[in-house]
């Protein structure tokens, strides 16, 4: 049977021949199996991306810092601590400890840190649009993971033979580019396998990975405290491994197949994840597209764009309030995140803390993803965040009130991490496989922005940044009201399946035409 033959819809009521047509979801659900141990070897393969691409954004906390310095003259003899060595001063671990030390990041250098910083996630922001769309498009899933890992490798050890201050900037706008995407990239291959059952607990899953690439982080930063070179090359180092000698051995998505229209991969992935589960799927059964009665538009659709998720009104909203919460979220996350570090504690301690704080909101989230659903979960995490953080405005940084403001400060923490790694299932699923990866690259984008934002909202003082982000929250959470719920919906493979069963209506038997309810 041919690829084109094996999409058009058999003749006659149920197929010709007693064969089954279903979509991948059913195909899990009744044959394959949801999550089993091929989905979870391939989850932990493709996700430990995930741990990768945090060493790379968060190794500027510990590359860019500033070391203590200490006069060897003696108390009171050195003069001006901007003028470095010129004054006497010297820095306790070495000039070579930091790009800070190195290069004199300091006083009135200062600002070309938080350049540095700024230039990276605006990498990241134009790298996730780039990328979105090949990973929808010819490379697919598969090959633009495997490029922007390798991409990152490079550019991290290049990164290390920085010669000044403008070429380590210039390679850290690189390494934004390529690292921006990782993440949804790994998302999306890692979770279009999984059944619909499962696909939301283990999208959770990913975040776990980031917070514990964080830690590690901090644990290699300790051991490398002495050169931030040194540093750049031991955390790139993984993400050459990776490239070399995991990627190889990690499928491509079943779904992409589909929706290119190479149905026998798609099947051949399907045989695969079936018989390393102890299952098996009979010889009649074939796959079918959301919209396989209308040949016309899976061709169209198999190339889908961003710009069709605009014509449509089925996503067109859907996108631009995913845009505007995940600027909102991503603003609070990392600005909260940034205030953590204001814990008083050495560096490396603040960093493990800041996970720490993290993981009881994506292990809560986790648990009751599938009691609650997604929409309610999502407004009650960012409303509980922004109001704790309007709450720590009020509070007056003295005595034992400090406190009380770091305690609504952690809860806001708290609310934000959860929403945050909830919105990663969210997003994914309020849109179909044709243009997933492309909707969550402009989702991804405007994350970036909220990271920009972050620091330059901290610098306010003590007050002001809990009272911007409390704001944040609170209008959010209220923007999700706006979005629809999709915990036991289908996972749509094309815009004209999505847009024909949002405008269908429930069956008695609560199936909606042309889909199985998951």
């Amino acid at each position: 049977m041919s690829t084109t033959e094996a999409l058009l819809p058999a003749s006659g009521s149920g197929g010709a021949g007693g064969g089954e047509r279903l979509s991948i979801d059913d195909a899990l659900a009744l044959h394959a199996g949801e999550f089993g141990r091929w989905q979870l070897w391939h989850f932990l393969l493709v996700t430990a991306a995930w741990t990768l691409e945090a060493m790379h954004t968060m190794v500027m906390i510990f590359a860019d810092r500033e070391p203590a310095m200490w006069c060897p003259a003696g108390d009171g003899r050195c003069r001006d601590r901007c003028a470095g060595a010129a004054a006497g001063w010297e820095w306790e671990q070495g000039s070579g400890s930091s790009t800070v030390a190195e290069w004199g990041l300091v006083c009135g250098e200062r600002y070309k840190v938080g350049l540095v910083q700024a230039l990276f996630f605006a990498g990241c922001m134009i790298g996730a649009g780039v990328f979105g769309h090949l990973s929808d498009s010819f490379m697919g899933r598969k090959g633009t993971l495997h490029m922007v890992c390798f991409l990152n490798a490079i550019f991290g050890l290049l990164t290390a033979l920085s010669p000044n201050y403008w070429v380590y900037m210039a390679l850290r706008l690189l390494t934004g580019f390529s690292a921006g995407s990782v993440c949804l990239c790994a998302f999306v291959l890692a979770t279009e396998p999984i059944g619909p059952s499962y696909r939301g607990v283990t999208g959770m899953s990913t975040c776990y990975f980031f917070s514990g690439g964080i830690a590690v982080l901090a644990g290699i930063a300790a051991m490398c405290q002495s050169s931030w070179r040194l540093l750049y090359v031991v955390t790139s180092m993984p993400s050459l491994v990776f490239a070399l000698a995991v990627m190889p051995f990690v499928s491509e998505s079943p779904r992409w197949y589909l929706v290119r229209r190479r149905t026998d991969d798609a099947m051949r992935i399907l045989r695969n994840i079936a018989s390393t589960n102890g299952r098996s799927i009979p010889d009649g059964v074939t796959l079918k597209l959301d919209d396989e009665d209308d040949l016309n538009k899976k061709v169209e659709e198999s190339s889908s764009t961003i710009l069709d998720v605009f014509r449509s009104r089925a996503t067109r909203g859907r996108l631009v309030l995913s845009v505007i919460i995940s600027f909102l979220c991503s603003a609070v996350y990392f600005g909260l995140s940034l205030n953590v570090v204001n814990l008083k504690l050495n560096l490396y301690i603040s960093v493990i803390a800041n996970c720490l704080a993290e993981m009881p909101g994506f292990l809560l989230t986790t648990v009751l993803l599938q009691r609650f659903g997604r929409k309610p979960l999502a407004i009650g995490s960012m409303i509980l965040s922004g109001i704790f953080c309007t709450s720590a405005s009020l509070i007056a940084g003295v005595g034992a009130l400090r406190v009380v403001r770091m305690a609504c400060g952690m809860v806001g923490i708290f609310g934000m991490a959860a929403t945050y790694s909830l919105l990663v299932v969210y997003t994914a699923e309020l849109f179909p496989t044709a243009v997933r990866t492309a909707a969550m690259g402009c989702t991804a984008q405007a994350s970036q922005m909220g990271a920009i934002l972050a620091p330059l909202v901290v610098v306010l003082g003590e007050q002001v940044p809990f009272a911007v982000f409390g704001v944040f929250g609170i209008i959010g959470g209220l923007l999700v009201i706006c979005l629809p719920e999709t915990m036991n919906k289908p996972l749509y493979d094309t815009m004209f399946g999505l847009e024909k069963g949002e405008r269908a209506p429930i069956s008695e038997g609560g199936v909606i035409p042309g889909n199985s309810e998951i």
